[in-house]
């Protein structure tokens, strides 16, 4: 009895404090390509805010540093992009002017739009409902006939400005979260295959070849159903999109008004991608792509984990977990620049954004950052929460991570929980041991994301969280969180090869060691 309680003495302590872990990698043990479904799209809010010039500065830095590759957003076809009305006598006019801004700003960061077909033009709704501080109309059309005439209309149009071969490579996708009614859409699943059918015969009609999908539903659903109607009806369908979200409360919190709580399901995210991809898989079209098109920790643009140094972890940990399942994971979303609950009255609130409406990067940013710094080359890796990776150069790179959920549980909401100073617990020491690596000589740059370490929220809290900030308190706040190495070593590497160091980690701390071969 006595032993089975030491036993169970040591269990605890080492739970407590964390146990130490050994990352061992071999240079010379690769594992293929590198999958980058982290960064093939990212998200932002709609059509109408990439107009404007800090939307699009913000989002040049984030191509720069992130090399996010598609863009998607809400609101392209609604009023206030200007793209659809109608004369006297009822025949459609079509206007791309805002549209072109737009999408050549895109195309001209060598990105690509994720086309969100959505959502109803006033002038060819069938209802007034809306979402939305902005007032996205989410009712079916008027007329099925010219819903698939804009789409047409407004398709020919991206080819005779972008060419064939660009246009082939972007995805449309058939509206948003249609299975949240009334929230996005006010008609059935059955007027929503509808809307789909007449938007994908639009699409093929100017190119078979081009890429159109759905169903962009929240919580995972419909997947089954979508192939199952494309199937039946001969029904185009190049790729399932659907949404996750990391907390168990619903799908909509329209005005940021709702509390929520993160999920303590560690299969959280994952699951939902995974199980997505086995509906796929056994369906009668198994090869289909599948892109999460929405992700985040949370579904609401008022919830602190998304300004909180949790959040960094929880990224790299989610990606990690989906593997080789999704073929995209675009994050909702880059920026705080983002009205559907109105314009925001403080720096911080609990947006989506990876950038604050400042352009300061939250902690999550880093995810991003430190994830595109690693090389094309995947090494194998046995340990679950980091990714090792090399380039043709010879550099190699090691990113790692504890993830913690530190959340009390289902009595406490993030909105109370996660706008407190947080301290990390240090959870032990990580041992990484290198093999294989070329003799000669390397900078070792070792890069952190922590609690206070390129953590903005913490010195937003430090500031005692005033409601608008300074010219100057924005700059001190993006020069201490600006992502530079914590530590910078020359090392050499003799005929061995082998290279070992220990690193003390704390709960949700992010590592990433980037050996750069002179």
């Amino acid at each position: 009895m006595k032993k089975l309680l030491i036993i169970a003495v040591l269990i605890s302590s080492i739970h407590l404090f964390g146990q130490d872990r050994t990352i061992k990698v071999d240079f010379n043990k690769s594992s293929g390509k590198i999958n980058t479904m982290f960064k093939e799209c990212i998200g932002a809010g709609r059509a109408n805010e990439g107009l404007r010039a800090d939307w699009q500065q913000q989002l040049a830095m984030a191509k720069k540093e992130c090399d996010f590759k598609y863009i998607r957003f809400h609101g392209l076809l609604s009023d206030d992009m200007a793209v659809y009305r109608e004369d006297s006598k009822g025949n459609p006019e079509y206007n791309y002017q805002y549209v072109d801004v737009l999408f050549d700003f895109i195309v001209s960061l060598k990105m690509k739009p994720f086309v969100e077909l959505g959502f109803m033009p006033n002038a060819l709704a069938s209802g007034s409902e809306t979402i939305f501080w902005w007032k996205g109309n989410v009712t079916p059309p008027k007329d099925y006939k010219k819903w698939e005439d804009l789409i047409r209309n407004l398709t020919a149009h991206f080819t005779e400005r972008y060419g064939v071969e660009e246009v082939k490579t972007w995805y449309f996708e058939v509206w948003n979260e249609p299975n949240l009614t009334p929230g996005f859409w006010t008609g059935t699943q059955a007027e929503y295959f509808k809307l789909y059918d007449y938007a994908a015969r639009g699409i093929k009609d100017v190119n078979k070849d081009y890429k159109v999908g759905g169903p962009a539903t929240a919580g995972a659903g419909w997947v089954p159903e979508t192939i199952e109607f494309a199937a039946k009806n001969n029904v185009p369908l190049d790729f399932i999109s659907t949404h996750t979200y990391g907390v168990n409360q619903g799908y909509l919190d329209e005005f940021g008004t709702y509390g929520t709580v993160l999920s303590p399901d560690v299969n959280s995210i994952s699951g939902d991608v995974i199980n997505s991809r086995k509906q796929i898989t056994n369906s009668v079209k198994p090869n289909l792509e599948l892109h999460y098109t929405e992700w985040s920790s949370s579904y609401t643009p008022s919830d602190p984990i998304h300004d909180s140094y949790h959040s960094a972890a929880y990224i790299l940990q989610k990606l990690k977990q989906v593997g080789n399942a999704a073929n995209s994971m675009s994050y909702w979303v880059f920026t705080d620049i983002f009205e559907e609950a109105g314009p925001r009255f403080t720096p911080f609130h609990g947006g989506f954004g990876l950038l604050n409406t400042q352009g300061i990067k939250k902690p999550a940013y880093f995810s991003y950052l430190l994830l595109n710094k690693l090389g094309e080359t995947e090494l194998q890796n046995t340990d679950k929460a980091s990714w090792a990776a090399k380039n043709a150069k010879g550099d190699f790179q090691l990113l790692f991570w504890d993830f913690t959920n530190t959340h009390p549980g289902d009595k406490v909401w993030n909105q109370t929980y996660y706008v407190k100073d947080l301290p990390s617990k240090e959870k032990g020491k990580v041992k990484i041991e290198i093999e294989g690596l070329q003799k000669g000589k390397y900078i070792l740059e070792i890069y952190k994301v922590g609690y206070k370490s390129n953590d903005a929220y913490a010195d937003y809290l430090a500031m005692n969280k005033p409601n608008k900030l300074t010219r100057d308190q924005v700059n001190s706040i993006k020069v201490k969180n600006n992502g530079a190495p914590v530590a910078t070593e020359k090392i050499s590497i003799d005929s061995k090869g082998t290279f070992s160091k220990e690193i003390k980690i704390n709960e949700n701390d992010v590592f990433l060691m980037n050996f750069v071969k002179q």
